[in-house]
């Protein structure tokens, strides 16, 4: 497990923390519209105490390894989000989620912090397949998985429940040997990973 992962010079990713509640809830608090038109959880999310609960269960699943829930910090401030929100051990497989707040839109940041855990989900950890699911819809999301050079599987119809509706979800599969056989994704493309237990160049 990492404690901070490079992006870029201004933007790193570090495992969200019980005292990140109070950001993380502000952030998803001030962009309700912008989030709830394609995530589900959003209106269950009420208080700066469940997100706190949130957190310290998903850190608890993520010291065992079955999840991990990540913060995209850009010059100092939290910007959004990411995630393995599941990751089964013993096929080496794991599922890839996004959120960033409005304002940050346009800066791709979302699609350098996916590229950024994608390769340490398939360097570090040695996961063989990592998938991201998008609704049909949602271009946005989309985009950051074809540019990254996620292929589509196939369609999950009306896999998704979005408050009075059911949306298809479009699978997009990557596998380990296709993301370091493609141009200039190298075990050198991580930068610099901070650990607990020391640094990697």
């Amino acid at each position: 497990m990492f404690s901070q992962l490079a992006v870029d010079e201004h933007t790193h990713l570090r495992p969200f923390e019980v005292a990140d509640a109070e950001a993380a809830f502000g952030l998803v608090d001030a962009n309700r519209p912008h989030l709830r038109r394609w995530l589900p959880w959003v209106d269950t999310a009420t208080s700066v105490e469940d997100t706190r609960a949130f957190f310290k269960s998903s850190q608890e699943q993520g010291d065992a390894r079955t999840n991990l829930y990540v913060g995209i910090w850009h010059r100092g401030e939290l910007a959004g989000s990411i995630s393995f929100y599941w990751i089964d051990t013993h096929n080496r497989c794991a599922a890839i989620a996004y959120v960033l707040a409005e304002r940050f839109q346009g800066r791709g940041l979302v699609t350098k912090a996916c590229r950024t855990l994608v390769s340490y989900g398939f360097t570090e950890v040695g996961l063989n397949r990592l998938e991201i699911r998008a609704a049909a819809e949602n271009t946005r999301s989309r985009a950051v998985a074809e540019r990254l050079g996620f292929t589509v599987e196939g369609i999950a119809r009306q896999e998704q429940r979005l408050q009075d509706r059911y949306v298809d979800m479009v699978v997009y599969p990557m596998l380990a040997p296709e993301w370091r056989a493609a141009s200039g994704r190298t075990e050198g493309v991580l930068g610099r990973v901070e650990t607990a237990g020391g640094k990697h160049g």
